[in-house]
This record gives structure tokens, C-alpha cells and sequence, in this order.
């Protein structure tokens, strides 16, 4: 293949982009590749989970605001492009029972309408591969959840000439991939080189708490060496401070450990209309020079 390649990455909120697969994405641009994330929603009902942040009136007031100038500093260490697709944040219901979805937001969306808005941004981008979660949302939040069932439903109708023929010209992806970075081999084995190092893991409770939110062992179909992106991969996570505390677990394994053990991050292919072997190191495996 001599045109040019091109990635898109589906996420559910600003932030979302650099703490699943920004290393991966780095990669990519270094080499060439055209980037793009397609964020599903503004992250307004997103709490503000930074504790030098809580209590800010200003930030408060203008979450949404102060998560699009957020992404905008992340996409531009990580020289992606973004895109939003403009639904609104479901946020992440807490209680027992459980409260209803708040009106009117994304997770609550007729699954086919809300793909349009995905078809159109493909059929316009033109990706081979595109990344996204997997049923579960990688983890169960309803925005993730969504985004997996509109990724599913565009990746195959972006294609058809008779689905959404206002979205633009038919344009059939020919990758679809999980993000699977927290999978439990890389736990595990992180977890394990910083015990034997008389260091302290920040692994054991989510090691024991596995099972209750893994309903099974997910299938690792492609490593992708990205071990020398690592630190931009969390300067691009640190421009969301709203999000993330630069002191807390996301940053408590020393780099130089993460890049000997564990120098890859990690994905399930779920869709592919091109011949593969198993396992890669290439999302676009099969793609290249075809």
C-alpha cells in the first residue's frame, strides 16, 4: 500500500485518548501515519478527580470549557488530530439501585443515530484502522459501553452505500481493534518486577480485585512496541489535570522499570477484512505494502 495510512481512535471523553493506547498513537505520527481522535462527548459531567483541583469554583463552573482547552494541550504533545463528535457526558451513576442516565446524553442515544454521527467522520477521514473498547467499555462506564456499540455499528456501515448515504462517500475500514492496555499479563508482571525490587506496587489491590469487573480473559492479539513514547504518553495524560493527579497510582512505576518489562501496549483485533497472522506488532499488519 502507498497511500497514506491513517488511524482513528474512538474514545468516550477527553482523557480518555491519552490513558488508553497515546503511546501507540505517538508511535504512529512519528512514523508518519495520520492520527485522529474521534471523542465522543465533552467530559461535562466528569468529576474532578485531581485533589490540588477540588473545591476550584472557576473549573466547577466551566468544566466543559476547562476539558476542551485540556484536550487541546494533549493533542498537541501527542501531534494527533481530534475531532469531536458532540454528544453529552452520561456521567457515571453511583447508588444501589442505580439512578437513571440523565436526559438527553449519550448512553441513553438510539444506537444507529448516534453511529451516523461516526460514519460521517470516517467516510471522511478514510481510516484503515480504527481503535475502540470493548463490550464491557474496558471498564463499565455507560459512555464506554456507547462508544464500543456506535464503533461496531459504523465500522461496518461506513462501507455500505445504502446506510447513511447523507454521511458522505462509502469508505470501508479494514481494521477494528480493542484497546486492552489493562490487560492482567501487564499487571501482573509489573506488579511482580516491583516486589522484586523491594519496591512497593500499586497492583495488589487491583490484582484482587480482578474478577469483579473482568468477565473473562480477554484475548491479546497485538503488541505494539511503543516503550520509547511512554513519557509522552503521560505528559499528554497530565495536561488533563482535572483528571489526573500527577502524584497518584498512574505514575508510581518508574519509567525505566515500565520500558524493560513491559515496553508495548496492548490490543484485540475484533475486525479485520485483511489476512493476519497472530499475534502483531503492527495494527497495520496485513495493510502495509497490500
Amino acid at each position: 500500500m502507498t497511500e497514506q495510512l491513517r488511524l482513528m481512535a474512538v474514545h468516550a471523553h477527553p482523557d480518555d485518548e491519552s490513558s488508553k493506547g497515546a503511546a501507540t498513537m505517538a508511535k504512529y505520527v512519528s512514523e508518519g501515519v495520520d492520527v485522529l481522535v474521534a471523542t465522543c462527548t465533552g467530559g461535562e459531567r466528569g468529576s474532578i478527580l485531581n485533589p490540588k483541583l477540588q473545591g476550584d469554583p472557576y473549573i466547577e463552573a466551566n468544566i466543559h470549557e476547562v476539558r476542551a482547552k485540556e484536550m487541546d494541550e494533549a493533542r498537541e504533545i501527542l501531534g494527533v488530530k481530534q475531532e469531536w463528535l458532540g454528544f453529552v457526558d452520561s456521567g457515571l451513576p453511583e447508588g444501589d439501585p442505580l439512578p437513571p442516565l440523565p436526559e438527553g446524553c449519550f448512553a441513553v442515544q438510539d444506537v444507529d443515530e448516534a453511529a451516523g454521527a461516526l460514519v460521517k467522520l470516517i467516510r471522511s477521514f478514510k481510516p484503515q484502522v480504527i481503535t475502540t473498547y470493548d463490550e464491557n467499555g474496558g471498564y463499565p462506564h455507560p459512555d464506554h459501553i456507547m462508544t464500543h456499540k456506535i464503533s461496531m455499528v459504523a465500522f461496518d456501515a461506513a462501507g455500505d452505500p445504502s446506510r447513511y448515504p447523507e454521511a458522505g462517500e462509502p469508505w470501508q475500514p479494514l481494521k477494528l481493534y480493542y484497546n486492552q492496555g489493562f490487560n492482567r499479563p501487564r499487571t501482573v508482571a509489573l506488579h511482580e518486577a516491583l516486589l522484586e525490587r523491594g519496591l512497593e506496587s500499586p497492583y495488589g489491590e487491583w490484582l484482587e480485585r480482578w474478577k469483579e469487573f473482568q468477565k473473562r480473559e480477554r484475548e491479546l492479539t497485538t503488541y505494539v512496541p511503543c516503550g520509547e513514547f511512554f513519557e509522552i504518553r503521560d505528559k499528554a495524560l497530565i495536561a488533563h489535570r482535572t483528571q489526573i493527579d500527577p502524584d497518584g497510582g498512574w505514575f508510581r512505576v518508574p519509567m525505566e522499570i515500565q520500558k524493560e518489562v513491559w515496553p508495548t501496549e496492548e490490543y484485540e483485533l475484533a475486525k479485520s477484512r485483511v489476512a493476519t497472522s497472530l499475534p502483531e506488532d503492527d495494527l497495520f499488519a496485513g495493510i502495509r505494502n497490500n
